[in-house]
């Protein structure tokens, strides 16, 4: 397709598809879609060319007509006039920018002469437009020189406004320009201009007649001074302006091009020259400084308005000039920091302030459109009292008066006499478009040079008229003109979007502009009005597209061309400086340091000083660095030293008065709700801060204390809460999601919660370790201890297990989160239950006979030794037992919280479980021990417990093998002890209340499994248990005779198994015990161990 687009611009206008068919093949393959993709294309140019028609033929009729323009008396008919060439020229200079439109062109013709059989009737005239306008200056200089005395005439009518609208900061200043208050005694009286309708007119506009209209009518610079002054002042005034959208036209470079090539244009091409240098030194600063101006008058007349809202009747046309003045800069600020290169005076094309110009813009608009009604009933009184009597006085003293132009002017008499207040009171609907057209055609018949009625002789109709027109569209076109004076559609051009992003993001790092961005979640609606159909197709796509994203993801991004990436800036931003994870940009962060700093073990440093200081002990010669003490960040010397924190706190604040600004706006279909959008990000920026609070660092394994993320958590909220007096949040249904969502094992976004990780945690480090030996129960403690042994502690044991961590672990997990760590512990348990029951299986024939003959001695000693893995069910007993006592510390913890928490909840469910008896129905005993367990009240019966293990039961197995099952599981356990007296770490040891290799476990395990087994079986656990005990006595008693001391070097240690049975079951007692192992020996083996344990500790000799 390459060499058949070459063929064609190298052939166009005179394509012969007859004798080109060989260079034309491809194109005949796919004619139909070539012809159907360039048919809308094609068209556009016609159109263009169609419009060329009509401006030919409606400005040769103006010139045979010798018409007169001034903008100060026949205002519209000129603006008009000048527009018509502007967008002219526009659209010409816009089609030699595309650079296949040869190929575009011809390519259509081409297919369309192989579909019809013949060209397209257009095609001769429109190849001829196009070859003409390969150089678009020189052809329409060429074709605007018999109109020079008609443009000229108009633009020089431009000269006394252009002068007084491109007054510097200075001058406006002195002038005390948009001050209501600076001459009180007329502060009700109405502003007026004999040129109302040029007050509020766009500079750019101005530029844009000036500079193309001497573009295109060169001639007149040479022949007329004032001409050549006005040019040239323009020149001065901009580098760039707009052709339409976001095409720019760089005025000094292309008027030289086009002089360069007029011969005798030398001194011409040395103007232009000279002013692209003062543009380029001056212009800037001279902008800067109108912003600078505009920002504190508009602040004020914001300010005086707002107050007093009735000013705005008389000072209305003083709104619209500020906001015309106002765009203006904004205007000229995007273009030209677009496309001005690099040099020494890049910050006179950038403002970080510009954010707070846009939010006084928009407060004047708010004013505009709240008070519309007010402004209703001032000019529709000014319409009917006075301006229909001064046009009917000025009509009478006519001298010439044509019978049409007579009718026109009664009728705008007789139009606006009939007004009455009475319509605005009962909201009728002006419309006075059909009046102001009619000025429009007044205007185009007086101004025609031998018209009877000359509008320039009688300029007190024109200056009246015109103060008309603006009062009328004080009552029907209150929201035309706030566009037309304030329309900000450039910025949602693409090209502009990144530029606005980035004059916000310039200011946010100072303290002080915030506050102004919250205008940026009504700027969405500006560029409404640009006129694209097909840029707002898009971005109604978009905006669909972002709509659906907000409700399922939590980072809405877009494409950086269209405006919806920087729309919910504020609320993102919001939500970082809450919850960033640096002490310097998250605020509750920062918080939440500062209570770290509180915590018990920061202390120690501070004890161990004062109690060196006490004992007068000699300093290190390493003298540690002087410890910031807690609240020392609230000292200050000067109130003008600010803190990070302040920094974070002050903008935290303007961000939450930009979300509060308005409770809702409306992207196309689509409502967005400030505070519901900030919550729901807030949400899931919430449940990643409290993850990160126990995990510094994503993927590590390594948690921090329960209690040091309580008391971070307990921060966040309060804090928080302290926010929701600033912003329109409800904090306690936001908190309460949140946490409740930390109960479950993952939050709302798919991510693991404070339940999942302190689950696992608890799992796969604590447990693990303490199966493994290096961390040993503590009854006495209360807790679990990690054993001194190098390099293999990554953390202790007690500081994460003690009673006031299991209390802060309930705390944040609450029920849900307990229940859930509960599931997962029995999940292990029943796992070592399978294990076991496949031991007792494989040692069912030996189990049976040796609980047939346990009181048979040498039966027994054959026995025994014919059992199989001993020593394992006793470590799976003991893992079982670990997993038993980690639960019933975490359920404490659980019962501790509900009891300071629910008292009230408390009592009702102590007291109900004193109801259950051995002869109450099963389910029911279960269905209260269920709820207590929910609360962390300890049970006879784990119904945990029973509910994973009856999920245990093999398909298609008897209940009466599993029960055997349970009873032989039983006696594999009681025969197995005494093989503990042979392990070195089977030694009691008083300080921890318990054994080194975490015996002590054994006695849960044995309770509360066969508690549960039974039960799962119906049958009576004590009886059980007090078989349990005769079996274990008899082996136990048994160790005694052994000769071997190796074997019985623990015996001791292993006969206060006994007691912990008892102590741990509420199914036996000490006479049970006493029955079938003598309390003597308890008593004994005590006295052994203690003494054992003293001997220990002595000093070796």
């Amino acid at each position: 397709m390459e060499p058949c687009i070459k063929y064609i611009n190298k052939k166009f206008p005179n394509v012969d598809i007859r004798s080109s068919t060989h260079h034309l093949g491809p194109v005949h393959k796919e004619k139909a879609e070539i012809f159907r993709t360039f048919t809308s294309y094609y068209h556009t140019f016609v159109d263009v060319l169609e419009f060329r028609d009509h401006v030919y033929e409606l400005l040769n009729t103006i010139d045979a007509s010798q018409c007169y323009f001034n903008i100060h008396v026949n205002s519209d008919f000129t603006k008009n006039y000048l527009d018509l060439i502007v967008t002219y020229a526009s659209v010409i200079l816009l089609l030699c920018r595309i650079e296949d439109r040869k190929a575009l062109i011809g390519l259509y013709n081409v297919t369309h002469e192989m579909i019809h059989g013949t060209s397209d009737s257009s095609f001769p005239r429109l190849g001829q437009m196009i070859v003409e306008y390969e150089n678009p200056l020189r052809k329409l200089m060429e074709e605007f020189g018999p109109h020079t005395k008609a443009v000229s005439n108009a633009l020089l009518s431009l000269h006394i406004l252009f002068a007084r609208r491109n007054h510097s900061a200075e001058q406006w200043r002195s002038d005390q320009l948009f001050s209501l208050i600076s001459n009180p005694a007329n502060m009700l009286t109405p502003a007026t201009s004999d040129t109302m309708a040029c007050e509020y007119l766009s500079l750019e506009l101005l530029e844009r007649w000036i500079v193309l209209g001497f573009l295109l009518c060169h001639s007149c610079l040479g022949s007329t001074q004032s001409c050549l002054d006005l040019w040239r002042t323009a020149l001065r005034s901009s580098l760039y302006i707009t052709l339409v959208r976001d095409e720019v036209l760089p005025i000094h470079k292309v008027t030289e091009e086009a002089f360069g090539s007029i011969k005798g244009y030398g001194k011409r091409i040395a103007d232009i020259k000279e002013c692209k240098e003062h543009a380029l030194t001056h212009s800037g600063q001279l902008h800067r400084g109108r912003r600078n101006f505009l920002r504190n008058a508009v602040r004020e007349m914001e300010a005086v308005l707002a107050n007093e809202p009735g000013l705005l009747g008389p000072k209305a046309v003083y709104v619209f000039m500020a906001l015309s003045f106002c765009r203006e800069e904004v205007a000229w600020l995007c273009r030209h920091s677009e496309h001005v290169s690099k040099g020494k005076n890049t910050e006179d094309f950038s403002d970080s302030h510009l954010a707070e110009l846009l939010f006084l813009m928009e407060q004047l608009r708010r004013l505009l459109r709240r008070h519309q009604n007010l402004i209703k009933r001032y000019y529709v009184q000014y319409l009917s009292r006075f301006d229909a009597l001064v046009l009917s006085d000025i009509i009478q003293d006519l001298t010439v008066c044509p019978e049409e132009e007579s009718v026109i002017m009664s009728f705008f008499v007789s139009s606006l006499s009939s007004l009455s207040i009475k319509q605005v009171n009962e909201n009728a609907k002006f419309e006075f478009s059909g009046l102001r057209l009619d000025w429009f055609r007044l205007q185009a018949y007086t101004s025609v040079n031998k018209a009877p009625l000359q509008l320039r002789e009688n300029p007190d109709v024109a200056r009246v008229m015109n103060l008309i027109i603006f009062h009328t569209k004080m009552l029907d076109s209150v929201e035309e003109l706030i566009v037309e004076t304030s329309d900000l559609s450039i910025f949602w051009v693409p090209l502009h979007t990144n530029l606005f992003r980035a004059q916000r993001m310039g200011g946010m790092d100072k303290v002080g502009t915030k506050k102004w961005e919250r205008n940026s979640v009504t700027q969405h609606g500006w560029f409404l009005h640009s006129g694209c159909e097909e840029l707002l197709h898009e971005l109604r796509i978009e905006a669909a597209k972002r709509m659906d994203v907000l409700k399922t993801s939590e980072e809405a991004r877009v494409r950086p061309s269209l405006p919806f990436s920087w729309l919910f800036t504020p609320f993102n931003e919001c939500n970082q400086k809450l919850t960033k994870a640096q002490p310097d940009q998250g605020t509750m962060f920062s918080q939440s340091a500062l209570k770290c700093k509180l915590l018990p073990k920061h202390c120690a440093a501070t004890i161990s000083k004062a109690r060196n200081k006490r004992a007068r002990k000699a300093a290190s010669k390493k003298a540690e660095p002087e410890r910031e003490k807690p609240g020392a960040e609230s000292h200050r010397k000067d109130r003008s030293l600010v803190t990070n924190l302040d920094k974070l706190h002050l903008v935290l604040t303007e961000l939450c008065w930009t979300l509060n600004y308005v409770p809702s706006f409306l992207v196309f279909e689509h409502t967005v709700t400030p505070a519901e959008y900030l919550s729901s990000q807030l949400e899931m920026r919430l449940n990643r801060a409290l993850v990160r609070l126990a995990q510094a660092s994503p993927g590590s394994a390594e948690l921090a204390r329960p209690s040091e993320v309580l008391a971070g958590v307990q921060t966040y909220a309060t804090f928080l809460v302290s926010l929701m007096h600033r912003v329109g949040l409800d904090m306690g249904r936001l908190l309460r999601n949140v946490l409740l969502q930390q109960t479950q094992s993952l939050d709302a976004a798919g991510e693991q919660t404070l339940t999942t990780l302190y689950t696992n945690w608890c799992l796969e480090s604590l447990l693990r370790q303490a199966s493994m030996g290096t961390i040993i129960l503590s009854p006495g403690m209360r807790a679990f201890v990690s054993l001194q042994k190098e390099g293999e502690q990554t953390f202790r044991a007690e500081e994460y297990s003690d009673v006031s961590e299991m209390r802060a672990l309930a705390e944040l997990l609450g029920p849900y989160g307990m229940k859930f760590l509960s599931d997962n512990l029995m999940w292990h348990i029943t796992s070592q239950m399978v294990e076991l029951k496949r031991l007792v299986t494989e040692n069912m024939d030996v189990l049976v006979q040796i609980r047939s003959n346990f009181y048979q001695v040498e039966q027994m000693a054959a026995l025994l030794p014919r059992l199989t893995a001993t020593e394992n069910v006793l470590k799976r007993m003991t893992i079982i037992g670990e997993i038993l006592w980690f639960r019933s510390l975490a359920q404490e913890g659980l019962q501790e919280v509900f009891t300071n928490r629910c008292p009230f909840l408390m009592g009702p469910i102590e007291h109900l479980k004193e109801f259950v008896t051995p002869d109450m129905d099963i389910k029911v005993t279960l269905s209260i021990f269920e709820l207590a367990t929910a609360v962390g009240s300890p049970c006879d019966i784990d119904p945990a417990l029973v509910t994973a293990f009856s999920n245990l039961k093999k398909d298609g197995s008897s209940p009466e093998e599993e029960y055997k099952v349970a009873c032989l599981l039983l006696v594999f356990v009681a025969v197995s002890l005494p093989l503990l007296a042979n392990d070195p770490s089977s030694v009691y040891a008083s300080e921890i209340d318990g054994f080194n290799n975490n015996i002590h476990c054994l006695a849960k395990a044995i309770i509360q499994v066969s508690a549960a087994l039974f039960t799962i079986y119906n049958k009576n656990i004590e009886s059980h248990l007090k078989e349990f005990l005769m079996l274990a006595s008899v082996s136990l008693l048994q160790l005694g005779q052994d000769v071997d001391k190796m074997k019985t070097k623990n015996k001791e240690s292993i006969s206060l198994l006994m007691h912990l049975l008892v102590d741990e079951s509420s199914f036996l007692t000490t006479d049970m015990l006493e029955t079938c192992f003598p309390y003597v020996l308890l008593r004994n083996a005590y006295r052994e161990v203690s003494r054992a344990s003293v001997l220990s500790r002595l000093p070796t000799h």
